[in-house]
């Protein structure tokens, strides 16, 4: 009779223990990238309050569409159980100054900023996706993979722009283009609130480095360059990226301004000297003319 209870007692013990290491295998690859990477995740929802965004005459305000994706972003990332700091949870306007400082005073954090596109041509379309500093390319491709893969619209790919909110920040910084509200295809699925799910979700795939969906890889063109993200060898090989980490220029560009400062100021220096010099021989030979006609008069 012991030895029964305790079979029954060890079978109750493992069908209490299998679901708990089931459902802690499914959620493994959250808590890892949890884990190994940022705790803290700064969502920044474009322009705001009187700055409605995009460009005059645009119907679909950006304003709206980037809270939005914004707020479910947050969401997304909370339930995953990151600690989201969101720079505006409503329709107002936040300077990007202040934008800016509520990133830098986190730790442990990366800043994800949402914005969607405009363009006077209404032909123009697609996802981009921004960043500046060498330690937020990985962070870039890995969003930017993620929302061309889940959308069926252009991939308009990753560059590096020195935008303020990127360029002020000191933690890894994304700025995501979700999509062209002046073109009317994209702006009809921006106005779906499913496409608007969708688009933050595969953010949050994206800043929680998930694996790529394997049905639409990043294509760019001819050229191979090699992701900078980790990642299975197999899917490695299958992506042509381009998302390369640029060296910062601002540097040399300082330098180069200064240089050609000092040659300016040298080549002042010199033309104000040869000046001076012609004036005083101008005036020696005015006085050597004054004493030959006075010699001459005497």
């Amino acid at each position: 009779m012991a030895a029964l209870f305790i079979r029954a007692r060890r079978r109750a013990s493992a069908l209490i223990v299998c679901p708990l290491l089931l459902a802690l295998f499914l959620t493994a690859p959250e808590i890892w990238a949890l884990q190994t990477k940022y705790r803290t995740v700064v969502v920044d929802a474009g322009h705001g309050g009187f700055d409605r965004g995009g460009i005059p005459g645009q119907r679909v305000p950006e304003k709206i569409m980037a809270l939005d994706v914004a707020q479910r972003l947050a969401k997304r990332l909370r339930a995953a159980g990151y600690h989201v700091v969101m720079t505006r949870d409503s329709d107002i306007f936040v300077p990007l100054g202040e934008r800016v400082r509520i990133a830098n005073r986190n730790r442990d954090a990366i800043f994800v900023c949402i914005h969607f596109n405009s363009a006077t041509r209404a032909g123009a379309n697609g996802i981009e996706t921004y960043y500046y500093s060498n330690n937020s390319a990985a962070l870039a491709a890995s969003i930017h993979r993620h929302v061309v893969g889940e959308t069926t619209t252009d991939n308009r790919g990753i560059r590096r722009r020195g935008y303020f909110v990127l360029r002020r920040t000191n933690i890894p910084s994304v700025l995501v283009e979700c999509g062209f509200l002046t073109n009317p295809a994209e702006a009809r699925l921006a106005l779906q609130s499913s496409y608007r799910q969708r688009l933050a979700d595969a953010i949050a795939d994206g800043v929680m480095n998930k694996s790529t969906p394997p049905n639409r890889p990043v294509v760019a063109g001819l050229t191979h360059v090699v992701p900078p993200i980790r990642q299975p060898f197999h899917e490695a090989n299958s992506y042509h990226d381009f998302v390369r980490a640029e060296t910062e220029r601002s540097s040399t560009h300082r330098r180069s301004r200064r240089s050609s400062r000092s040659r300016k100021s040298s080549s002042r220096s010199t033309r104000k000297s040869s000046r001076s010099s012609k004036k005083k021989s101008s005036t020696s030979t005015k006085k050597k003319k004054k004493k030959k006609t006075t010699d001459s008069n005497d």
